[in-house]
């Protein structure tokens, strides 16, 4: 590095705490923290003012109590700006104290100015509808945080592939959470993206196909496995059902009986069949719903399972 011509020693990451190096004026031992370099015998400073990575701090009154606080969010892929936008307030400074009435005015002047200003360009007010709602369906389907930041990633790279022009920017968010889902193995159906989307179906499906293509996404097929604990999880059963409904899903796979299938109908019959032979009172139709078939297609499933059992 070009450093390493420029300064006659390293950066403080480059040292360890305890060196082995000795005082040059008392031959002590030297001691680095991340600020400075002292010895320890006669407190002579060797080394200062070098790269502190730690947080900065600021103190805050409130109610007569100071406590510290990490200023400032960190940043996220989830918006347009990477969280770096700031916000103003109403009534109160950050003290807490009230605004005078010509004071309030010059903050919502400056309120404003600072909306109009948001966006540089068309393109990054698309960029920021779109985030939005990539973070409300996420929201909805009850994703976890990895999964909304790399449906948010996903979105980014369709605008800078140029994917969204004669697409709907509500149909390619919607597109790159059900693909996020894809490829971290989430169970999520395209049907249960559809729900809480503001797009059709077929919009939806042709906005996922060019992300797909365009984009090469890492996605692996589903497996009834995946659908087995969250169906069990949403119909409230025992683990002994759960578990044998997960081996029953394994081996429905392993002897090709899921290829073709609906994966969540594959699940909806292995359940079903897990819970009569442990006798727990569930019905098709309940099964049906919480897997997003239909008791046609899990009667259809069951009674190839019972084929491969009964051989």
């Amino acid at each position: 590095m070009a450093t390493r011509d420029i300064y006659e020693s390293g950066f403080d990451e480059e040292r360890s705490n305890s060196t082995t190096s000795a005082c040059p004026e008392c031959g002590g031992h030297v001691r680095t923290n991340c600020a400075e370099t002292v010895c320890e015998d006669c407190g002579l400073i060797i080394d200062e003012l070098q790269i502190d990575r730690g947080p900065d701090w600021r103190s805050v009154f409130d109610d007569d109590d100071e406590t510290q606080r990490r200023t400032g969010a960190p940043l996220t892929p989830a918006r347009h700006d990477r969280g770096l936008s700031t916000e103003i307030g109403y009534e109160r400074d950050a003290r807490g104290n009230t605004l005078s009435g010509e004071k309030r005015g010059q903050i919502a002047r400056l309120r404003r100015e600072q909306s109009r200003g948001r966006f540089q360009s068309k393109a990054e007010r698309n960029l920021a509808h779109g985030l939005t709602e990539v973070r409300r369906i996420a929201s909805a389907l009850g994703l976890s945080e990895t999964a909304r930041d790399r449906a948010c990633a996903l979105f980014r790279s369709a605008q800078d592939e140029d994917l969204l022009y004669g697409r709907s920017i509500e149909a390619m968010a919607a597109a790159s959470v059900y693909g996020a889902c894809r490829c971290t193995g989430l169970s999520r159906t395209l049907d249960e993206v559809i729900t809480v989307a503001r797009v059709s179906k077929r919009r939806v499906s042709n906005a996922y196909k060019a992300l797909n293509s365009e984009l090469g996404l890492p996605t692996a097929p589903l497996t009834p496995q995946s659908f087995v604990s969250r169906l069990a999880s949403d119909l409230e059963v025992t683990d002994h059902v759960r578990h044998r409904a997960f081996e029953l899903a394994e081996r429905a796979e392993a002897e090709t009986i899921a290829n073709g299938r609906q994966p969540s109908g594959v699940a909806a019959a292995c359940l079903y069949l897990a819970a009569q032979e442990r006798d727990c009172a569930l019905t098709q139709a309940s099964i049906a719903k919480a897997a997003g078939t239909t008791p046609v297609t899990l009667r259809s499933r069951r009674d190839e399972l019972q084929r491969e059992l009964s051989q």
